[in-house]
Formats: C-alpha cells, structure tokens, sequence
C-alpha cells in the first residue's frame, strides 16, 4: 500500500487534534532549547577564558573578545528571558513592561559572573586538590566533565532565584546530557564541590550543601516519595549534607527531613533515610562478599555459569 506525505500530514494533524496534551500551539513564543544551549556554551567562556575557545586568546585582546562576547550573549539573553517572562510573568504589574523587565535580570544575571567565577575557583581547587590523577588544573577545568556541570549549575541557580522560568532547567538538562550529572538549578550548593567521576550523580530541586562536600558517582539526593505531585511543590523534600561531608559511591540520600552531620562519611552503596549526627561514619554491611574457587564451584554444581 502506497502512502501519500499528504496522507500522513493528515494522520499526523488528526493526532494533534486527539492527544492534545503534548501540543504548544497558538501560545506565547518558548525559550529556545538550541539557543539556550549555544548561550551557555558562550558562558562558559566568559567564566573560563582560554578553555572553551577553539583559538588561543591573548591578554591583549582579552578586553575587546570579552566585550564582544558579552554584548553577543547579553542581546540573545534577553530575548530568551523576555520570552520566559511571558510565559511565566512574575505578577500583573510586571506584565505592562516585560522588555524592560527582561533586560534588568539579564543584566543582574551577568553582573553575577566575578562572584560566580570566585565560587568555581574553589570547585577547581578541590577537583586538583581531591584527586591525585588530576595533572594540573587546566585539565580540571578542559577535561572534568563535574566541573562543566557545577558551572552551568551555578549560572542556572542565579536564573533559578531571579525567578526565571524554563531557562535556568533547560541549561541543567544541557549539562546532564553532556556529563551524566543531573543537578537540579534549584539546589543549594556551597564552596568546593567537587563529584569524583560524576556519572550518575543526582542532586534534587531543595538540596542543600554546605562546604567542602565531595562525592563520588551514582550519587543521589533524592525525596522520600513523589507520590503527592504537585502537592508537594515548595516543600523541602531532599536532604541537607552540612560542611566536610564525603559520599561515596552508589549511595542514596533521601528525604527533606534528612541532615548529614558536618564531618561524616558515607560509605558506598548506603541507602540512607535518617539524619546522622556530625563526625558519622555510616556503613553498608547488609552484602557479604566471598570468594570461591571456580573449578570447585562448578564440580559441585553442574549448572553453575558464569
């Protein structure tokens, strides 16, 4: 059977009209995912000069590159946060001027950049300082998948509180499909952070973490239970990790109510769903290992496969 482009356009608009619920149609205009994508990459030269450039930039020439990349991401900025806004206006006063709305958060956001690149200063000191296969810092910054993440986060939080709609998680689900590491740009994070590997790491919308957290990969701070939905929206439902807490792998942190204790480490594979008191050490001795000679194993049971 021969079928027509006509024939399936018609299929395709009959759907439009049946499952109505995953059509944005005849709406305000949304933030665009691939300009989003290619202003946060422009970011992340701002933040990091040098690295993410295909081209050496020389001291020089740093003032008149910055200048121009900053008025190219400032104009593309605010229209995609103009766009937010309609979607998602702060009030109904707000409303009679969103342009100029728009180009105020812009400009607060970027004004945000030197303190943000304080912050990742001390992200890339613990990186260095916190794994002895770390050849320098450059590489910590061009190389660490964790540190490209923690960064986008960090601009995203910034968006997050202004309060700006879509933006801020369409620049951390950027992140998480490049890195493995899905952080939430709602999540408090403090200084020197640092995710050993990253892959797996998940860090919910009202986690907090105070100082000097390390972790290692398949991390997750997660809630409790997400069964009440949008019931539960506002309410503090991931864990709170204070100041010099080490978590390692495969571990699963759960609940708002949660407190790791300053000082603690969390050993791998924990499922924890209770607060600790600081200096905890929190084990996992549910799974015995033993090991048994293959040859012997497979005499005493035939069907034995590897």
């Amino acid at each position: 059977m021969n079928v027509t482009v006509t024939q399936l356009t018609n299929q395709l608009i009959a759907s439009y009209a049946r499952v109505g619920g995953i059509n944005y149609l005849d709406g305000k205009n949304l933030p665009s995912k691939s300009a989003i994508a290619g202003i946060t990459v422009d970011l992340l030269r701002l933040l990091f000069p040098g690295f993410f450039d295909e081209k050496t930039i020389h001291s020089s020439e740093l003032k008149v590159e910055t200048a121009t990349l900053m008025d190219s991401v400032q104009g593309r900025l605010e229209d995609e946060i103009y766009k937010s806004l309609e979607y998602a206006p702060p009030d109904e006063h707000a409303k009679k001027n969103l342009r100029a709305l728009a180009h105020t958060r812009t400009m607060d956001f970027l004004g945000s950049l030197p303190r943000l690149r304080e912050l990742l200063q001390t992200d890339v000191e613990a990186a260095f300082n916190g794994d002895p296969a770390a050849l320098g810092k450059e590489e910590v910054i061009v190389a660490y998948p964790c540190i490209e993440a923690i960064a986008v986060q960090r601009m995203a939080h910034e968006l997050y509180l202004a309060p700006i709609a879509l933006i801020p998680r369409i620049m951390t689900e950027w992140a998480h499909s490049r890195t493995g590491m899905d952080l939430h740009p709602g999540a408090q994070i403090g200084t020197h952070f640092f995710v050993d590997h990253c892959t797996g790491t998940v860090i919910g919308e009202t986690a907090i973490l105070g100082d000097h957290v390390k972790m290692y990969q398949g991390v997750g701070l997660v809630a409790k239970s997400l069964a009440g939905g949008q019931a539960l929206k506002g309410q503090k439902r991931h864990p709170t990790i204070e100041d010099r807490v080490t978590i390692y792998a495969g571990s699963t942190i759960m609940g708002g109510d949660t407190v790791v204790g300053a000082g603690s480490t969390i050993g791998a594979n924990v499922f924890l769903t209770h607060s600790v008191p600081p200096n905890s050490l929190v084990l996992n001795e549910e799974c015995k290992i033993k090991v048994l000679n293959k040859r012997d194993r497979e005499k005493s049971r035939g069907d034995f496969q590897i």
